[in-house]
């Protein structure tokens, strides 16, 4: 059974090479992702489909080369905080944007049951007007 670390690299390692499939592997199936108020897809989506539907698939439809780029991994038993940047282009406005995020993630069973976002929404927003 892998880490939480590991559960957590593997998914953002997964993101780099563009596999939604990989992204989801450890994720179980009833996970919880909340994505910040303020941000565009502000919520929390439970389920696998649900956060592929709600997340990533609209994050593709409204941005190019939508991506995050973590630079630091906070382990603490079964909580894994990953810090790093958004970038990306809005595709309505061609804005680009970088926003730092923090990604707080809830690992138990070698599975990823619960993720929470905290970013600077108006950076992104501002990219969207």
């Amino acid at each position: 059974m892998k880490s939480p670390r590991e559960v957590i690299e593997s998914h953002y390692a997964a993101g780099e090479q563009g596999d939604l499939p990989g992204m989801f592997a450890d994720f179980a199936p009833d996970i919880v992702w909340t994505e910040a108020d303020g941000f565009p897809l502000a919520g929390t989506y439970v389920g696998t489909d649900a956060v592929r539907e709600n997340v990533f698939v609209a994050l593709a439809k409204e941005w190019d080369g939508w991506a995050v780029a973590i630079d630091h991994l906070v382990v603490d038993g079964e909580t894994v905080v990953g810090l790093g940047t958004y970038t990306g282009t809005n595709k309505a406005t061609g804005k680009p944007v970088s926003a730092r995020v923090a990604h707080i993630w809830r690992v138990e069973g070698g599975r990823a049951v619960r993720f929470e976002q905290i970013t600077d929404t108006a950076q992104v927003l501002d990219g969207m007007r």
